[in-house]
């Protein structure tokens, strides 16, 4: 299973996350299967109609889970962190969708207002 973390600001729109994971599955030579974004970002728009788009399940993170991944990260933003609480939004929800042996495949990637990064999650 290959999760595709997402971050974005706020107002990103579906297509810009659909390009931006067709990009980063292209770069890890994979196919995505679950799209994961934080839980306060339930309210962006873009967000789950990108899952529709990728046709792929949508994962909410829970804020914990979100903190509990962040040792595994290995790119963060000091200014990330002072806006939403963790410095690795997008690594961070790859890697607690992909479970407590995931390993990251593909580290955070920006583009058109969003980040995205892949996890092989536990199932594979």
């Amino acid at each position: 299973m290959i999760v595709a973390g997402i971050g974005c600001r706020a107002g990103c729109d579906a297509a810009g996350i659909v390009a931006l994971v067709a990009r980063a599955a292209g770069l890890a030579g994979c196919r995505v299967d679950v799209l994961a974004a934080p839980r306060f970002k339930m309210d962006e728009a873009g967000v789950a109609a990108a899952a529709r788009l990728l046709d792929v399940a949508m994962v909410w993170v829970e804020p914990d889970a979100l903190d509990l991944a962040q040792a595994r990260c290995v790119t963060r933003s000091a200014r990330v962190a002072a806006a939403v609480g963790v410095a690795s939004v997008a690594e961070g929800c790859a890697l607690a969708v992909a479970g407590a042996q995931g390993r990251l495949v593909l580290a955070r990637i920006a583009g058109d207002g969003a980040t995205c990064a892949l996890a092989r999650g536990e199932a594979s």
